[in-house]
């Protein structure tokens, strides 16, 4: 049963929550963030990355960069930029995008929920990934980049959610990419308990997005247990900073791929090859997305190009094999265009489906050859993958809107 707890949270002013509220670290290079944050003192970005603080020749894993970012917070606390809450409580976070809205809850998970599998996860982690956010949790002993879960919908958890929705927001501003972004807080005891309950009897929770600060969480959690063995349980150390939305309000988007050549075939021989386990149909209008599991639209030389597995692939009902991103690698990539292992092989690129059909034909008119577009992955197979204790291929699933960083920030101790 999973253990999700109200806090006491450190959030920006209501004047300045748009200036601080920032994209999470991951979706920029070095390069990128140091623009970001010119003219920003404000963005939590400065804290994000705290190596755009320093002259590029500066490693953005050295412990001065953690230093660095912790001084920045504890000013930005000093000075009045950030404020902590005098109760324990709950916050509803609403984004909007494009007209469609998701709404979760802010709260603590559970170390031991995880250790223990409550909370499920459906990708790998690697270690030096994991080390940075580590540090940068360690050293400003705070965490300040939630984790994007998802559960099943309850339906007591959302009559809270929905009173309160009625209520006067504690921040609601426009961020500059054209998402809104809407907070009420739930400092009832009451309501706190109600949400508390609903949860413990909830039996799992899903990590969409954030396995490597979920995993990073977790072991700095793990960390401050060993050097205080006295711990009882209660310390906020043993609970990590998370937004939970209910899977029916979330949507996947599709994770497509482009290829930078044939591996050797003409294009006649590569379709040739293709027909053994797809239907190709070329289109000769305008491109279209996939309208359905298990078909994918392809781009090559100037067409485009509706496939579909066989009947034969369709009867596969093996959780992650029978995962569309699975079936263009089994069956395509690998025999066909030689993608041996897609985390490590230089020839495929991954490209968000936030970018659109444009950005794959750009890429293989450009600096590639074939792009993918895939059907999105859906949440029920995402938890069907999860709940198996199985593992997706790598860039299975895309999720939008971007939780923001900086807006709620969870103390260690």
């Amino acid at each position: 049963m999973a253990t999700i707890k109200p806090f006491k949270c450190i959030r920006p002013r209501k004047d300045v929550a748009d200036k601080v509220a920032a994209l999470p670290y991951d979706v920029y290079s070095s390069k990128e963030a140091r623009e970001v944050v010119k003219g920003n003192p404000l963005s939590f970005l400065n804290i994000d990355r705290a190596e755009t603080q320093f002259d590029e020749s500066v490693n953005i894993y050295d412990q001065c960069v953690y230093d660095k970012a912790r001084k920045l917070l504890d000013g930005m606390i000093a000075d009045g930029t950030y404020e902590q809450d005098p109760d324990k409580a709950y916050y509803v976070y609403e984004q909007t995008m494009d007209g469609r809205a998701q709404t979760g809850i802010v709260a603590c998970s559970s170390v031991d929920d995880y250790i223990n599998k409550v909370i499920k996860k459906h990708e790998n982690t690697r270690e030096d990934k994991e080390l940075d956010r580590i540090n940068h949790v360690d050293t400003c002993n705070a965490q300040t980049g939630p984790i994007f879960l998802a559960y099943r919908s309850n339906d007591v958890i959302n009559e809270v959610v929905n009173r309160y929705k009625k209520c006067d927001p504690i921040y609601n501003f426009t961020s500059d990419d054209g998402i809104k972004h809407v907070v009420w807080k739930i400092g009832d005891p009451a309501d706190t308990d109600i949400i508390e309950k609903a949860f413990a009897g909830i039996d799992s929770i899903y990590i969409a997005d954030g396995h490597h600060r979920a995993a990073s969480a977790v072991k700095v959690g793990l960390r401050r247990r060993e050097q205080n063995p006295g711990y009882t349980g209660e310390e906020e150390f043993n609970t990590f900073l998370s937004v939970l939305f209910p899977h029916n309000e979330l949507m996947i988007m599709d994770y497509n791929r482009t290829v930078k050549d044939l591996n050797g075939l003409s294009k006649d021989e590569f379709l040739d090859k293709l027909k053994e386990y797809f239907n190709i149909v070329e289109v000769k209008a305008d491109p279209v997305k996939p309208a359905k599991k298990g078909q994918f639209v392809m781009y090559l030389e100037n067409e485009w190009y509706v496939c579909e597995i066989n009947d034969e692939l369709k009867k596969i009902d093996d959780p992650v094999a029978s995962l569309d991103v699975s079936l263009l690698q089994e069956y395509l990539l690998a025999p066909v265009l030689g993608i041996g292992d897609p985390r490590t092989d230089k020839r495929i690129d991954f490209i968000g489906g936030i970018r659109g059909l444009k950005e794959l034909k750009r890429r293989a008119d450009e600096d590639m050859k074939v792009s993918f577009a895939m059907y999105p992955t859906s949440i029920e197979e995402l938890f069907n993958v999860a709940d198996a204790g199985m593992l997706m291929p790598p860039k299975s699933t895309w999720f939008e809107p971007k939780l923001r960083s900086g807006l709620f920030i969870h103390r260690l101790s």
